[in-house]
């Protein structure tokens, strides 16, 4: 699958329209349990709302989950918009609920469909964004006399360090991205004369902030 967009953090934006309150949260959520889990959250925060709508995406593209529901506003209103914002946001993993307090003057189907839509929109368009990306984490024992090449080989494959030891040898414990690894592995053994090897130890699914 290739990287996609997921929001970086939780955020909250709050729209008025004629007098009625749209108060939109929207957060990362890894799993329709964990998509489950944050509407509740949002429901008990807000239990005299007159709405409650939500609407989430897990994964991306083909591999996606998606969901919605009006939760008693008019069908088709509310959950179809919301969830039509989400997916022209090109976010994955993600969770967004509107919040409704009435405010006495009746929408019409279309000003609803538009109300929920601009909540939504006005909070993707300023969350934080983050990436899903597969690293490996990988462990170098070598000798102190290399210790400074070994940082500047680490520096030169953006290669972020995690920690190091320092015992009868230097254990380097450190983070790379698969483009990055094999160049770095070959460097480590051109360097040390075939006495050391970052040895993969870990390869996991880690976020990026994006700036």
């Amino acid at each position: 699958m290739k990287p996609y967009e997921i929001p970086a953090e939780q955020i909250r934006v709050e729209n008025r329209v004629v007098n009625s309150r749209f108060i939109a949260t929207l957060a990362p959520a890894f799993s329709v349990e964990g998509a489950r889990n944050f509407i509740k959250e949002i429901q008990d925060e807000f239990k005299d709302a007159s709405h409650n709508v939500p609407a989430f995406i897990i994964g991306h593209g083909e591999s996606e989950t998606a969901h919605c529901t009006d939760a008693g506003e008019p069908s088709g209103t509310a959950g179809r918009p919301m969830l039509a914002v989400l997916h022209g946001s090109g976010l994955g993993d993600v969770c967004v609920v509107v919040t409704r307090y009435f405010g006495g003057t009746q929408l019409g189907t279309g000003g609803l469909v538009r109300a929920y839509g601009d909540a939504v929109r006005s909070v993707v368009e300023i969350v934080p964004r983050a990436r899903k990306v597969v690293m490996h984490t990988v462990m170098v024992v070598y000798p102190y006399t290399y210790i400074e090449r070994m940082r500047r080989l680490a520096d030169a494959h953006f290669v972020e360090i995690l920690e190091e030891s320092f015992e009868i040898d230097v254990t380097l414990t450190a983070r790379v991205s698969p483009d990055h690894l094999s160049p770095f592995q070959n460097e480590v053994l051109e360097l040390t004369k075939g006495v050391s090897q970052a040895l993969v130890i870990d390869t996991s699914t880690v976020l990026k902030r994006l700036a």
